[in-house]
């Protein structure tokens, strides 16, 4: 019989996972936290930090299944492969309600059902009624844009002398990534919410990529100017620098969304879920290059 665990965090190896599993550690001292990875072989470091670890990948419903006995509390992380999430996320669902998991959170993106964004929302809507028809008790986090999402641009723009994109002057409302992960933990540890809760969250504080790009020159003390792209030819630029077509797809279409507003929002639910302010943004970026000396 599976020993039970009090939470299970999926995508435990990734970004957003691994920051999740730090902070609820520290803010559930006590809990048995269980770390949900694909392959056995991830399994050594989370155990030595005193996780509990769990082997299945979104692709099989029966590991799945069996990964989620026991489990009382259980974090859905989107997963990574666009256009194959609907189908891994049903797998998931199915597996929690079949393993009786008694509460579900699962990362979904601001807006989702509004937003001008065209790739991204329509997986994540699907997940989210899929949860709906499902009967299990869940909450819906929806998160904004990750700060670090345009920080890790900032290299090649220090590099050719500008940042290119195709979000035009539409606002960007981002946080950092352990703003969300807070906002997680939060949603895990408190009173379980009434099923179907809906959770939007974005960054205190918004900016274009104009001013983004007048933040990178004032701390690099170079100067890198913003130039706006047509989705098309910001797509095509990406792939010239080597990201697979989909990412780069994925990337220009977000950027497009967001200069229809898709990435704004004034709602301030994730810093009073968190109970603090949002990392500025500028924070972000500061800590994320390497200033020339």
């Amino acid at each position: 019989m599976s020993e039970t665990l009090d939470y299970l965090i999926t995508g435990a190896t990734g970004q957003l996972g691994a920051l999740v599993l730090e902070q609820l550690k520290a803010a559930a001292p006590e809990a048995s936290i269980g770390a949900l990875v694909r392959r056995p072989d991830a399994a050594g470091a989370l155990e030595a930090q005193g996780f509990t670890v769990r082997v299945a990948s979104y692709d099989d419903p029966a590991a799945l299944e069996a990964a989620f006995a026991g489990v009382t509390k259980l974090l859905l992380i989107s997963s990574s492969e666009v256009g194959k999430r609907a189908v891994q996320h049903d797998n998931v669902i199915d597996a929690a309600k079949q393993a009786g998991v008694k509460f579900l959170a699962y990362t979904s993106i601001l807006n989702a059902d509004g937003s001008p964004l065209t790739v991204l929302p329509g997986e994540h809507l699907a997940t989210e009624q899929a949860l709906a028809a499902s009967g299990l008790h869940h909450a819906l986090l929806r998160n904004g844009w990750y700060s670090e999402n345009y920080v890790m641009s900032a290299g090649a723009a220090l590099e050719h002398g500008a940042l290119i994109g195709a979000a035009g002057e539409g606002r960007i409302s981002s946080a950092a990534r352990a703003d969300y992960a807070a906002a997680a933990v939060a949603v895990l540890t408190g009173e379980i919410p009434a099923s179907g809760t809906i959770y939007e969250l974005a960054g205190d504080d918004s900016y274009t990529l104009t001013e983004f790009a007048g933040a990178l020159s004032e701390l690099s003390g170079k100067q890198v100017p913003y130039v706006n792209m047509s989705q098309a030819d910001y797509a095509a630029a990406l792939e010239g620098a080597g990201l697979p077509a989909p990412v780069a797809q994925m990337l220009a279409d977000s950027d497009n969304g967001a200069a229809q507003g898709g990435l704004y929002s004034a709602d301030k639910t994730l810093s009073t879920l968190i109970g603090r302010p949002t990392t500025p943004w500028k924070e972000t970026l500061a800590s994320g290059i390497t200033v020339a000396a």
